[in-house]
């Protein structure tokens, strides 16, 4: 069932927000060259405690998983799309880090994303998180009353074609609100003016996924979680809670 918001509610999911923003600005700051994952992992937890929020990630089991989720952040590194475990692996020179964070709080959740790179940056990493930034900004800016949800996939998926990015044709972006996966679905490629109909006080988590090597080919990992490109190439994964307004996209989960 899709839940429409009111105002009350999207100040409330503003705030959620707000505590993802710090919680993944709080990662980037920690990361660097020789750091653990779980030190990631656990300088988000501590955002999250301090702000009284808890994580939508931790103890999260879908259908597919075969154990729940153990951490409050995803960390994805290099060839790993998405749902990477945080463990004590160490980042190295040159790495591309993706992570993604939720947070709930009065009963309302955030959810968001953010790709970087680690000590010396490779240049096609750098453009890879360009156009992944741009593939969401073009998703963002289709997120207007009167749209459909097959506007927003389009418009990533036309960015992500120039770019030459694959992108797993199982994942994308969803509604989100007191739970942090509701309807309608999101796919990150689509038809314009086909899909659920967008009007004001809907909230989705907008999350383009790009694959460097072109292929739309992942594999899964033996933790039943991380998903990699079949391939072997780099993967960007970038994310914002955005409320379709008649003021235009509202990003609920900038700082």
């Amino acid at each position: 069932m899709v839940e429409i918001k009111t105002g009350r509610a999207l100040d409330a999911m503003r705030e959620a927000g707000r505590v993802v923003a710090r919680a993944l600005a709080a990662v980037r700051e920690a990361a660097g060259v020789g750091v653990p994952l779980t030190d990631l992992d656990e300088a988000a937890r501590t955002v999250l405690a301090e702000a009284g929020a808890r994580s939508p990630f931790l103890g999260y089991r879908p259908s597919f998983a075969p154990t729940p989720f153990p951490a409050v952040i995803c960390t994805s590194v290099n060839d790993a799309v998405v749902h990477g475990i945080p463990t004590g692996h160490r980042l190295r020179d040159g790495d591309l880090v993706s992570v993604d964070c939720g947070a709930q709080l009065d009963g309302w959740t955030g959810d968001a994303a953010i790709s970087f790179t680690v000590g010396t940056p490779r240049p096609e990493d750098l453009a890879l998180i360009d156009a992944t930034r741009r593939a969401l900004d073009a998703g963002i800016a289709a997120a207007v009353p009167g749209n459909r949800v097959g506007d927003i996939s389009h418009a990533i998926g036309t960015v992500a074609a120039a770019a030459g990015c694959g992108m797993p044709a199982d994942f994308g972006g969803h509604g989100i609100g007191r739970r942090m996966h509701e309807d309608p679905h999101v796919p990150n490629r689509g038809r314009p003016g086909r899909g659920f109909p967008l009007r004001h006080g809907l909230v989705l988590a907008v999350e383009p996924m790009l694959m460097a090597g072109g292929r739309d080919a992942y594999r899964t990992d033996p933790d039943g979680w991380t998903l990699r490109t079949a391939d072997g190439s780099r993967a960007a994964h970038i994310e914002h809670t955005v409320a379709i307004t008649e003021d235009g996209p509202r990003i609920l989960t900038l700082p």
